[in-house]
């Protein structure tokens, strides 16, 4: 069977009304991971999601509709918990680890109606942006498949853009979800620290860690966020804050909004596709009503040391164990990024959670005078899959760590191409709390352009 990949919004509509079935769906989506070259999937699960979608489908038809996430095929990133099946963290150190339970993220989407049809590759550990893994094989750009999708949500990104799965879930740093979001042309969204829960997800760094949707559009990133935002007891980081009707709040549109670009560090060494995508962006806000200013995030250029000395510390805390007794295990770029924390001291810790206590509150002020951050995404395209298994693999989280370690609320969303087809990243940024925000932000643009409406060569 083929059938044309849809966005999540449409898939729901059309079974709403009983012209596709959530078993169509599924099948459609298993033939097309059976038949990718992307190497998306860690694992898949056709017998559990096929049995979950003949389910959905006989609810459905007895008007037991749950809502648009109702037999809708998402992907989970293979450091979120899924009941039963191997939660590997893209290592062989974790091959034999088999959760009692599901993740707090995935017990809701299952709640939601949503049927988890596999599991997504990622950068080991979610410790690196490339998505090369040394033990599962390298995710490939579905845009272009010598290239990389970087990371480290990189099986999610791919598997989004080629129609492999509706949605997926994500983790982000230090832009694990953003990253790929921007290179492989969806919308990524990192939610406030907080917002989603972390439970059941294999930490990287708990105190810079955030769980969030990659899809299709903002709209669908929205009903995701809806179904897995909300208050977890069982997890430490997890803050309860009202959980705002998202959808509502998408057609409010831009007009009157105050829209900052800070130029300084953000916009400096874009490759010169990047820096024109970004400046016509630029322009296209205007047009809708905003009110655009150029600002400065006040020691934003410490930040990045910052998040590496929490960022590693905190790994290391969690890996000192098996670092020791299995050090061959790892992969040899994760495991020097490991065996490098060990020079940081307790002293250089705290002055790095100082550091964020200190910007985060000095951030907070320049939005009383802004309701948004416009910022690139990424500073280049995607390299090749060959440039980014070199010894010294290059790094995308300049853009997208500061907003770690604030905790603020950030979205990708494609904003053009460079002259060789690749796509680009634009980065919305608000206030704690406030992902409504930058959602009708981010709808606003994505309606007045139609970027998101491209697909891969291999999706068309």
């Amino acid at each position: 069977m083929s059938l044309e990949p849809a966005s999540l919004s449409e898939a729901a509509s059309l079974i709403r009304s009983r012209q596709l079935s959530p078993v169509q769906l599924v099948e459609a989506c298993l033939e097309r991971i059976a038949s990718s070259s992307l190497n998306a999937f860690i694992s898949v699960q056709p017998e559990a999601a096929m049995a979950a979608a003949r389910q959905a489908q006989e609810a459905v038809a007895k008007g037991n509709y749950k809502g648009p996430l109702h037999g809708i095929p998402i992907a989970g990133k293979d450091n979120i918990d899924v009941l039963g099946v191997p939660t590997t963290a893209g290592s062989r150190i974790m091959n034999d680890r088999l959760p009692g339970e599901d993740a707090f993220v995935v017990a809701k989407l299952r709640a939601a109606g949503a049927i988890i049809i596999g599991k997504t590759n990622l950068h080991e550990f979610a410790c690196g942006t490339t998505g090369v893994n040394p033990h599962f094989g390298p995710v490939r750009n579905p845009w272009d498949t010598q290239r990389i999708t970087g990371g480290s949500s990189s099986g999610s990104a791919a598997a989004v853009a080629s129609g492999e799965a509706l949605a997926a879930l994500g983790t982000d740093t230090g832009g694990s979800i953003r990253i790929p979001a921007a290179f492989c042309g969806v919308v990524g969204l990192k939610p406030t620290y907080g917002r989603v829960s972390n439970g059941g997800t294999v930490p990287l760094s708990s105190s810079l860690d955030h769980v969030g949707p990659l899809c299709r559009n903002v709209e669908d990133a929205a009903t995701v966020l809806q179904a897995i935002a909300g208050l977890d007891p069982s997890d430490g980081s997890s803050v309860e804050m009202p959980v705002p009707d998202y959808q509502a709040a998408l057609a409010s549109g831009v007009a009157g909004l105050r829209i900052g670009v800070p130029r300084e560090f953000f916009f400096e060494g874009l490759a010169g596709d990047v820096d024109a995508a970004l400046r016509e962006a630029v322009r296209v806000f205007e047009k809708l009503g905003a009110q655009l200013s150029e600002v400065s995030l006040p020691q934003v250029d410490q930040v990045s040391q910052g998040v590496l000395v929490m960022l590693l510390s905190e790994a290391l805390a969690y890996h000192e164990t098996w670092l020791a007794e299995r050090p061959q295990d790892y992969g040899e770029d994760v495991r020097l990024r490991l065996e490098v924390a060990r020079k940081n001291s307790a002293v250089d810790y705290i002055n790095a959670r100082r550091l964020k206590v200190e910007v985060t509150s000095r951030w907070r002020q320049l939005f009383q005078e802004i309701d948004l951050l416009l910022t690139p995404t990424t500073t280049t395209a995607p390299p090749s899959i060959s440039e980014a298994q070199s010894p010294r693999p290059p790094s995308f989280i300049k853009l997208t760590n500061p907003f770690n370690f604030s905790g603020q609320p950030a979205i990708s969303l494609p904003c053009g191409f460079t002259s060789e087809g690749l796509p680009i990243g634009m980065q919305l940024v608000g206030r704690a709390w406030e992902e409504t925000t930058i959602l009708r932000a981010a709808l606003a643009y994505e309606q007045a352009t139609g970027w998101h409406k491209r697909r891969p060569p291999r999706s068309s």
